[in-house]
Formats: structure tokens, sequence, C-alpha cells
């Protein structure tokens, strides 16, 4: 068989498999439906990945991993749904009560082709965020895929603060990642 066909052959099928990706990531959502994403009691989200289709109603597909927290942090003692943003507007928010994110919840609307996102806090005894940062943009340009996941463990995702484009109709996120004390703290909020 000639060696450039069999080349042109896999470069084809490498190309193909890689265009249907997306498909087998375990997506919480189907393009333009709502979604509710909750971690397993005492374990925080670690990782998002998003896919992004124009021709799917200008919206992405998400999925999500958790992860158990340390041992020294202890279990939750409370979990809430936290502010929420409106479509088509820029948000940012931290979990209040220094939560860390469990969860995410999502709506679509069809009327401005964007999504109200809320997030799912968790108190953990009387600890305190500190060195926190922001992620660069994710994804780097409208209408590519996304993925963040929590650099090092240690770290956890405190919030996300999230612009939007009215004319290409996506957002871009940078996430707030901080680390937990390992005493209690008297602070409410930080």
């Amino acid at each position: 068989m000639n060696p450039a066909l069999v080349l042109l052959a896999s470069l084809l099928a490498a190309a193909g498999a890689q265009s249907q990706d997306h498909h087998d990531m375990g997506w919480v959502n189907g393009y333009r439906q709502s979604f509710n994403f909750q971690c397993p009691h005492g374990e925080v989200l670690v990782a998002a990945r998003s896919y992004y289709s124009e021709t799917d109603g200008m919206d992405r597909l998400w999925s999500f991993e958790c992860q158990p927290t340390p041992e020294g942090l202890g279990q939750p003692s409370d979990c809430w749904w936290d502010d929420i943003n409106r479509a088509g507007l820029e948000w940012t928010s931290t979990c209040t009560r220094n939560g860390i994110v469990a969860g995410v919840q999502s709506k679509y609307f069809e009327s401005v082709l964007d999504r109200e996102w809320q997030f799912y806090c968790c108190y953990y005894k009387r600890r305190c965020p500190y060195s926190c940062m922001k992620t660069n943009d994710i994804p780097e340009y409208h209408r590519e895929e996304g993925e963040l996941v929590v650099p090092s463990y240690g770290y956890f995702v405190r919030g996300a603060q999230t612009t939007f484009s009215g004319v290409l109709r996506d957002r871009q996120w940078k996430y707030i990642l901080c680390r937990w004390t390992d005493f209690d703290c008297d602070f409410e909020n930080l």
C-alpha cells in the first residue's frame, strides 16, 4: 500500500476523532438547556470544561469535576445557593461566609442567547481564605473550548468574574482561587 495514502488516512481519522471529542465528555447539559450540578457532600469543584457551538444555539456544553477536601478542613457545616447573575450582564460572585464552590446551576434564556449562573457554596468551620488569585480568561478567546483545572491541591474555587460579549454571544471567565487557613479565624467574610 502507498505510504502517502496510509499517512493521509491516519491524518483524516485523527482529525475526525478530534472533531468528535466534545461528544464524549460527560456534559451536564445539552445546548440551550438548564442544568444543576452539585458535588457529593464533602467534595468541592476542581475542574470545569466547556465547548461552544455557534450552530447549536450559540451556547456551551459544560462538564465539572469534584474532589474531596483535605481531611484537616473537615466536613462542611452548611451549604447554600449564593447570588445569581442576570443573563447578558457581567457578573462577579464570591461565595459569601467564606464558602467554597461545590456546585453550579444555570438557566438558558433565548431572548438574550445567554445564561444565568449561580454557585452552590459550602462553609467549612471558621476557616478563612488567603493567597487568592484570579485565573486568566477562560477561554482565552470567545467561542473557543474552555478548561479550568485547579492548579494545585490546597487551592479551591471561591467564585468567578465573567464578562459577556453581546456581539459574539459568549462569556469569558476568570475563576477566583484561594487557599484556606489550617486554623479557625474570626472573620465572617473576606
